[in-house]
């Protein structure tokens, strides 16, 4: 079973992209389970996705305590509580400008994969959203689920913008992917 957490703000859809990678998981005919935690609904304040894939029917119902991955909507939520839901092999992937040798020297010891979703979401006429590229970069990293049906997933789910949130999946797989190739994993 592989555990996965998502965390972000109030705001900036990781709730959404909880779903939508359940969902791509789910069509690819793995058994899912996800389910969301936030403190107060509002704006700004830390939200968290829970979601666990595997290949048989999942009869956990506890919170998520150690994480096989990592999709955190912000860097500045990279700390206490969140880290301490990680191991040694735990996949972090970070919305961030930053790069993979600053995470090294701020994370030392973690397999960290920065990606800028918001230049990405920019690019492609998105805004401020960030989960299309944010779900890419995270579906490459893993492995899993296959791009093929991640698009499908997304354009079924997202309710406008199909080809501009298509290109931010594609560019968020790739850009994992370059970091993936340098890191030589």
């Amino acid at each position: 079973m592989r555990q996965i957490i998502i965390q972000g703000r109030g705001g900036q859809g990781a709730q959404t992209a909880g779903n939508l990678l359940a969902a791509a998981f789910f069509a690819q005919g793995l058994q899912v389970q996800c389910f969301a935690s936030y403190g107060g609904a509002r704006r700004g304040t830390p939200v968290s996705s829970y979601l666990r894939v595997a290949e048989r029917p999942i009869r956990v119902r506890c919170d998520i305590e150690a994480a096989d991955a990592i999709l955190c909507f912000d860097a500045s939520l990279l700390e206490g509580r969140l880290l301490a839901c990680t191991h040694a092999g735990t996949l972090l992937v970070v919305n961030s400008a930053h790069d993979a040798d600053h995470f090294a020297t701020v994370l030392p010891g973690r397999r960290v994969v920065p990606v800028d979703g918001l230049a990405i979401a920019r690019a492609q006429g998105l805004g401020r959203i960030v989960n299309s590229a944010l779900l890419g970069a995270m579906a490459r990293a893993l492995g899993a689920p296959d791009l093929d049906v991640l698009e499908r997933t997304v354009v079924s789910q997202a309710p406008k913008l199909h080809d501009e949130n298509i290109a931010a999946v594609r560019s968020g797989w790739q850009a994992a992917a370059r970091l993936l190739q340098e890191a030589g994993t």
